[in-house]
């Protein structure tokens, strides 16, 4: 258990939305569909009412400040059944990163492996107290993209399983292009934080209102998100 589930929940009853394309840039194909992610009726890019309307103020700040771009959507609702396909490839592709062999895994090298996966995905519980900032419908996952759609190069991919996903990675940077994958992820966080989303503390595309981590990170006692029914 993460320190996060340990937040109450104090369920606020939003519908999901779609997500409108016609505002906001989409990452499409999009990738976890692409493998076979079984969202069923819904699509990754739902949120919950109250969400989508601080995503539309985040993009009125961007605006403000670079006329023409966009936030663009990664990722943002997820079933649990996508969420356990998810961490289930990561894990297999983190196996075979390291050369092991799936059948051949000791109970010690599983657990190490496994922790090394949560460090960024979270575990596809489908206790209704613990569940999934991405079940939630309150959690999304976004980078920037210019006025020509083109996207900013934020010094890492999202979903790499390292230190330089962690959102200030590059803040000490010496060289010029490195400074500038800071500035690019500081402009969104600016944007995504001025209408009250938290950032994840390890992922510098992930942000959140209302659900348990961001509860914790905001030092509120409740989550007024949790998990949607799928």
């Amino acid at each position: 258990m993460k320190p996060y589930q340990t937040i109450a929940i104090r369920e606020c009853g939003e519908p999901l939305v779609s997500i409108p394309e016609e505002v906001f840039s989409r990452e499409l194909p999009h990738p976890y569909a692409k493998l076979g992610a079984p969202y069923g009726d819904r699509s990754p890019f739902f949120v919950r009412r109250g969400i989508g309307d601080r995503l539309l103020s985040a993009q009125r700040t961007l605006q403000q400040h670079r006329p023409g771009w966009r936030i663009r959507i990664f990722d943002a609702y997820r079933p649990i059944a996508v969420q356990q396909f998810m961490v289930d490839y990561t894990f297999a592709e983190v196996v075979r990163s390291k050369q092991l062999s799936p059948d051949a895994l000791t109970p010690e090298q599983r657990r190490d492996l496994l922790e090394e996966v949560y460090r960024f995905w979270a575990l596809p519980s489908r206790d209704r107290a613990t569940p999934p900032p991405h079940s939630t419908g309150a959690a999304i996952d976004v980078t920037l993209v210019d006025e020509c759609d083109r996207p900013l190069d934020m010094g890492s991919p999202i979903d790499e399983l390292s230190e330089r996903s962690y959102p200030n990675y590059f803040i000490d940077a010496k060289s010029t292009a490195e400074c500038q994958f800071h500035a690019n992820r500081q402009l969104l966080a600016d944007a995504m934080t001025s209408t009250g989303f938290a950032q994840h503390p390890n992922e510098w595309w992930h942000f959140s209102y209302g659900d348990q981590l961001w509860a914790w990170l905001t030092q509120h006692s409740t989550a007024i998100y949790g998990r949607s029914d799928d």
